[in-house]
């Protein structure tokens, strides 16, 4: 965790996962609550507004029914009964408003106080207009009413009314819903957090099983080491599945590229020593007798053009190779190929019966590079009249499958042993390599051949008798329309 990577701190995807988890919570509920909060807090103050208002109505219509002047004795003869001594409230509206949490001041037409349920916060503005108002009061805010009293009988302002509502439940109350509001906000941030980096530790462990196997891969890059896939199928699947995928083919480059540098150290110690050999010959006594002198020229020639045409096939082994790099978008006719490389053998071998069997009625095109299948073509045709015997006879067949184009090339040569058919394609493989070095092989041509075919996505394959000759199939995927290349 205190790794740190071009001069940044390392910071744990995890701990990312769980703030960012955290902060989201956090910011939806705090919409949610003040939403919530706001709402519910303003329906309490409109309970208590409307409960003020409704105490006024009711007291006003109460003194309104004494017709005359208020007056301490008619207020409190019209609202206030003496029970034992003590002073009660008659009107439930009276006594439910002088519980504590509002206060009624009544006052004559001088505005001198008549009656009084308690100690008034705000000082007194008596108008001739009903208003309720939220005024600043001591510790809080408070919501005073005021409004005249007329008589009922001929409407004469016989006095005044004030209401105070304290607020003090109301207060209370939203005291008490902050307060959860705070805890619920408090525990939401914790749980998601929890929550957030529980579940990135779930969801995030491909990705430690990626980084572990790169720590592997990254000391030897040969070892045998994979990303475990994750039994369920989603964007962590399919990037354990693609990773693994990509160590395939590294380590398949690798080994390649390995076995390519063992086999051409290997193919290029024998004409370099048998160059070395001819001019050290050469340079001790050689030089003085004529046909010693010719024959070492001549051996090393010979060398020498081997050397110079294995590097060529060194080469084209290596392009081809990166041909679904290089030449992923190209497209030919297959047709047109085929019998352009039938019909130059036909002229390069008169001695050989060529035969072309078209099962096509239209052209096709395949998503391979033009100049690499006829290469394909003619190292298998090539190949054909190198091991062909006393029967000189190669066949080429074109056929179509439901989305694959087919091409096969016969010959009626010496064939290949069943041991040898898996092997034929491997690089510099020979099945006989005296006879091979005779005919000028390299044993790359066929390792060439399946690199090009199969850097398309095709596929090349072969059956073979000892006697009886050889067959080899290539298959490439249909594409597109062949007027789209024209």
């Amino acid at each position: 965790m205190g790794e740190k990577t071009s001069g940044r701190r390392f910071v744990s995807l995890k701990l990312k996962w769980a703030i960012g988890t955290a902060v989201g919570s956090l910011l939806i509920f705090l919409i949610v609550a003040m939403a919530m909060f706001s709402s519910f807090t303003q329906r309490l103050f409109d309970e208590e507004r409307g409960l003020l208002n409704q105490g006024m109505v009711t007291i006003s219509r109460q003194l309104g029914q004494i017709n005359q002047p208020l007056t301490k004795h008619n207020v409190q003869a019209a609202l206030v009964q003496h029970v034992t001594g003590a002073a009660q409230y008659q009107r439930p509206i009276i006594q439910d408003l002088s519980d504590g949490h509002m206060v009624v001041r009544i006052y004559n037409q001088q505005r001198q106080p008549v009656l009084s349920t308690g100690h008034h916060l705000v000082p007194v503005a008596l108008t001739n207009h009903r208003r309720i108002r939220l005024v600043k009061g001591p510790n809080h805010k408070v919501i005073v009413g005021q409004m005249p009293v007329y008589a009922r009988h001929n409407h004469r302002l016989i006095g005044y009314l004030q209401v105070e509502n304290r607020l003090n439940a109301y207060y209370r109350n939203y005291r008490q819903l902050r307060l959860v509001m705070i805890l619920a906000l408090c525990l939401v941030v914790l749980a998601s957090g929890i929550l957030g980096y529980l579940l990135s530790m779930l969801f995030l462990r491909p990705l430690n099983d990626v980084h572990d196997t790169v720590k592997v891969i990254s000391k030897d890059p040969t070892k045998d080491v994979r990303v475990p896939v994750p039994n369920h199928n989603d964007e962590m699947t399919e990037l354990a599945t693609m990773f693994n995928e990509m160590l395939d083919q590294t380590q398949r480059y690798i080994k390649q590229q390995s076995q390519f540098v063992n086999d051409v150290s290997h193919e290029l110690r024998t004409p370099i020593a048998i160059i070395q050999g001819h001019l050290d010959m050469l340079q001790r006594w050689g030089k003085d007798d004529p046909k010693v002198l010719n024959d070492s020229i001549n051996a090393s020639l010979v060398e020498t053009e081997r050397m110079k045409n294995l590097v060529q096939e060194m080469l084209d082994l290596s392009r081809a190779e990166q041909v679904d790099i290089n030449f992923r978008n190209q497209k030919t006719v297959v047709n047109d190929v085929v019998h352009q490389v039938y019909n130059n053998f036909k002229e390069l071998y008169p001695d050989f019966v060529f035969i072309l069997d078209d099962d096509l009625d239209e052209p096709i095109m395949a998503n391979i590079y033009r100049d690499h299948l006829e290469q394909v073509l003619v190292i298998l045709c090539d190949n054909a009249v190198k091991y062909s015997t006393d029967r000189k006879e190669v066949h080429l067949s074109l056929s179509r499958g439901m989305n694959t184009v087919e091409i096969g090339i016969q010959d009626f040569g010496v064939g290949i042993p069943p041991e040898d058919i898996d092997r034929v394609f491997d690089r510099f493989y020979r099945v006989d390599k005296a006879r091979s070095r005779k005919k000028g092989g390299n044993g790359l041509g066929l390792s060439i051949a399946k690199r090009l075919v199969e850097g398309y996505h095709g596929s090349i394959t072969l059956e073979s008798s000892v006697g009886a000759g050889s067959i080899f199939r290539i298959i490439l995927p249909i594409v597109g329309d062949p007027e789209a290349i024209n």
